[in-house]
């Protein structure tokens, strides 16, 4: 079979969840287009109850879909359930473990179920992978957070799937974990997997997705590469050590002006109309003397933030 371009395309997806003695009707997703390019490590990013546990439970075969057409690894949901749900693996948000196992058992079991032959099946190498080879034989109530979260992530790798979702992957787990896990993600990506992510820490998201998509009330409000939906807000920062410790931010008027909590002066301008000269010329005319000052662009956050507000929904 011919690798498809996408790893996961839905067009016009749609899931409504019906009303209730006690609710009124929810449209959880309202037409959702997205296409996620093989290869890639894609963010799905947005505030909660925007759409995208609902998505992934969609994509694991957990809920169904009210209208609209989702392939996996170019394999149709509807038409081949069985070999869409064979090409890739969900990490859930919630944490969940077979407590009365080992994770070594777990893992048996999970490669049992999706029908691994014992001759193929790679425990012992996943569990060393993602740090687990010493608690391999300890009762999975026995774990941490981060160690269970850990070996969820493994099973879902058993049936070696082409396309892995992680929800919330990092929610919980220490620094070191979390720089643990995303090595290991990243060597998977390397390896041809394509990569699946929703987090709520914006610097993972912009430091390893090539492309992100942004949902926002069940609508993609954007999907573009990493880089191009940085650029979505065209102004930058200035930021301003004063030589003596300001009481207040200066009214500077067209710039934006704040003060931060370490006494810096930060000056917001468009780049489109103004430049660093300008703001310099403002703060000196409002009698600030400067001591040193540096520019920043702005992050994902601040797209974030600006996009699912509506403030750029729209452009």
């Amino acid at each position: 079979m011919t690798l498809p371009d996408n790893a996961i395309e839905a067009r016009g997806l749609v899931k409504t969840y019906p009303a209730t003695k006690t609710t009124t009707e929810m449209r959880a997703l309202k037409g959702i287009d997205l296409a996620i390019p093989r290869g890639s490590i894609f963010g799905l990013l947005g505030p909660n109850g925007a759409g995208k546990s609902t998505f992934i439970n969609i994509l694991a075969g957990m809920t169904r879909k009210t209208a609209g057409t989702v392939s996996i690894w170019g394999r149709d949901i509807d038409h081949s359930r069985r070999d869409a749900s064979a090409a890739i693996g969900v990490v859930p948000q919630e944490i969940a473990g077979d407590v009365f196992f080992t994770p070594r058992e777990s893992m048996e079991v999970q490669a049992g179920l999706y029908g691994v032959p014992r001759r193929e099946r790679r425990t012992d190498e996943l569990l060393a992978a993602l740090g687990l080879s010493d608690k391999a034989d300890a009762y999975v109530r026995q774990l941490s957070g981060g160690m269970k979260r850990r070996l969820m992530v493994a099973k879902a790798m058993v049936h070696n799937p082409p396309v892995l979702v992680l929800d919330e992957p990092t929610a919980g787990v220490d620094v070191e974990l979390r720089r643990q896990l995303w090595s290991y993600v990243e060597e998977l990506n390397h390896k041809g997997v394509t990569v699946v992510l929703t987090t709520h820490y914006l610097e993972e998201a912009e430091a390893l997705c090539d492309t992100i998509a942004i949902v926002s009330r069940g609508e993609v409000v954007a999907c573009e590469s990493t880089r191009d939906l940085l650029r979505r807000l065209d102004s930058r920062a200035v930021v301003v050590t004063p030589e003596a410790p300001l009481i207040a931010a200066p009214d500077l008027r067209p710039f934006e002006a704040a003060l931060r909590p370490n006494g810096d002066l930060v000056v917001t301008f468009k780049t489109a109309g103004d430049g660093v000269e300008q703001v310099l010329n403002a703060v000196r005319a409002a009698g600030v003397k400067i001591k040193d000052l540096r520019t920043e662009d702005p992050d994902l956050e601040d797209v974030f933030v600006s996009l699912t507000s509506g403030a750029l929904a729209a452009a």
